[in-house]
């Protein structure tokens, strides 16, 4: 069993001093592998010292940089596309609340006037930023509610958002788009990411209404009831369940 040794410590006998030279001749080889190792690493730096120090350079610059694309850059454009939607949002606005002249206020949204942008102007100068991916909403609706499907589908598939309502919209006003291009399939395929995007009182049993009506159409009854079942049972007070009990008889019938 190893004994502790004391600082000075004088080995007697024979054998003590045999196992005194071992522990030294030890120690010794110790710090030695650890000395050649130590001048290993001391001369891989020094002979890469300058890739080491290129290499720092660039991921410092790369970071200052990052630092001030989004501070002169990014943040700017965003809140110069954000002042930009304030002219062609109130058309927008006004175009879903009026009852006639609505082609022309939506006109006006997507094109601008007065040397002021619209939508579209938007989506071209600010690629990349929050208004931009807003505007292709905008303007995807616009469309859509112009009956010019083709590019409704077109800018309604460039906005991507997270978001309950919006999000759960543009998927809706795809399927929309693609009814009345007469491709119930693809219609329903987007009814259903709608549903699907998030579950609400607001979204959820309108795109469960459409989806219903179209699997009905298609001829999936099967497929309708389950979308009916739903609203009478999770969305019962919602405009949709009105008259929910006769599309639930129309999707049993013939079972």
């Amino acid at each position: 069993m190893a004994t502790y040794k004391k600082r000075g410590y004088k080995p007697e006998t024979k054998a003590e001093k045999q196992e005194f030279e071992e522990q030294e001749s030890t120690t010794a080889e110790v710090f030695s592998s650890l000395d050649e190792g130590a001048s290993r690493s001391e001369e891989w730096v020094s002979k890469n010292q300058n890739y080491i120090l290129s290499a720092i350079v660039v991921i410092a610059i790369c970071g200052l940089g990052y630092l001030a694309y989004n501070q002169f850059v990014v943040k700017p454009k965003e809140t110069s596309a954000a002042n930009e939607m304030y002219y062609p949002q109130q058309y927008f606005d006004q175009a879903l609340a009026s009852t006639t002249a609505k082609d022309s206020l939506f006109t006006l949204a997507l094109e601008g006037a007065d040397g002021k942008y619209g939508f579209l102007d938007i989506i071209e100068e600010y690629s990349g930023t929050q208004a931009a991916n807003l505007a292709n909403y905008c303007a995807g609706m616009s469309y859509l509610n112009m009956n010019n499907y083709q590019e409704a589908i077109t800018y309604l598939e460039d906005f991507s958002s997270e978001d309950a309502i919006l999000g759960a919209l543009a998927k809706g006003g795809l399927g929309d788009a693609f009814m009345q291009l007469d491709q119930p399939s693809d219609a329903l395929g987007y009814y259903e990411a709608a549903i699907a995007h998030s579950n609400n009182e607001y979204t959820t049993p309108k795109f469960l209404y459409k989806a219903g009506v179209t699997a009905l159409e298609m001829g999936d009854k099967s497929k309708a009831l389950g979308f009916f079942e739903r609203i009478k049972s999770e969305f019962p007070k919602s405009e949709n369940a009105n008259s929910i009990n006769a599309f639930i008889g129309m999707a049993k019938s013939g079972e």
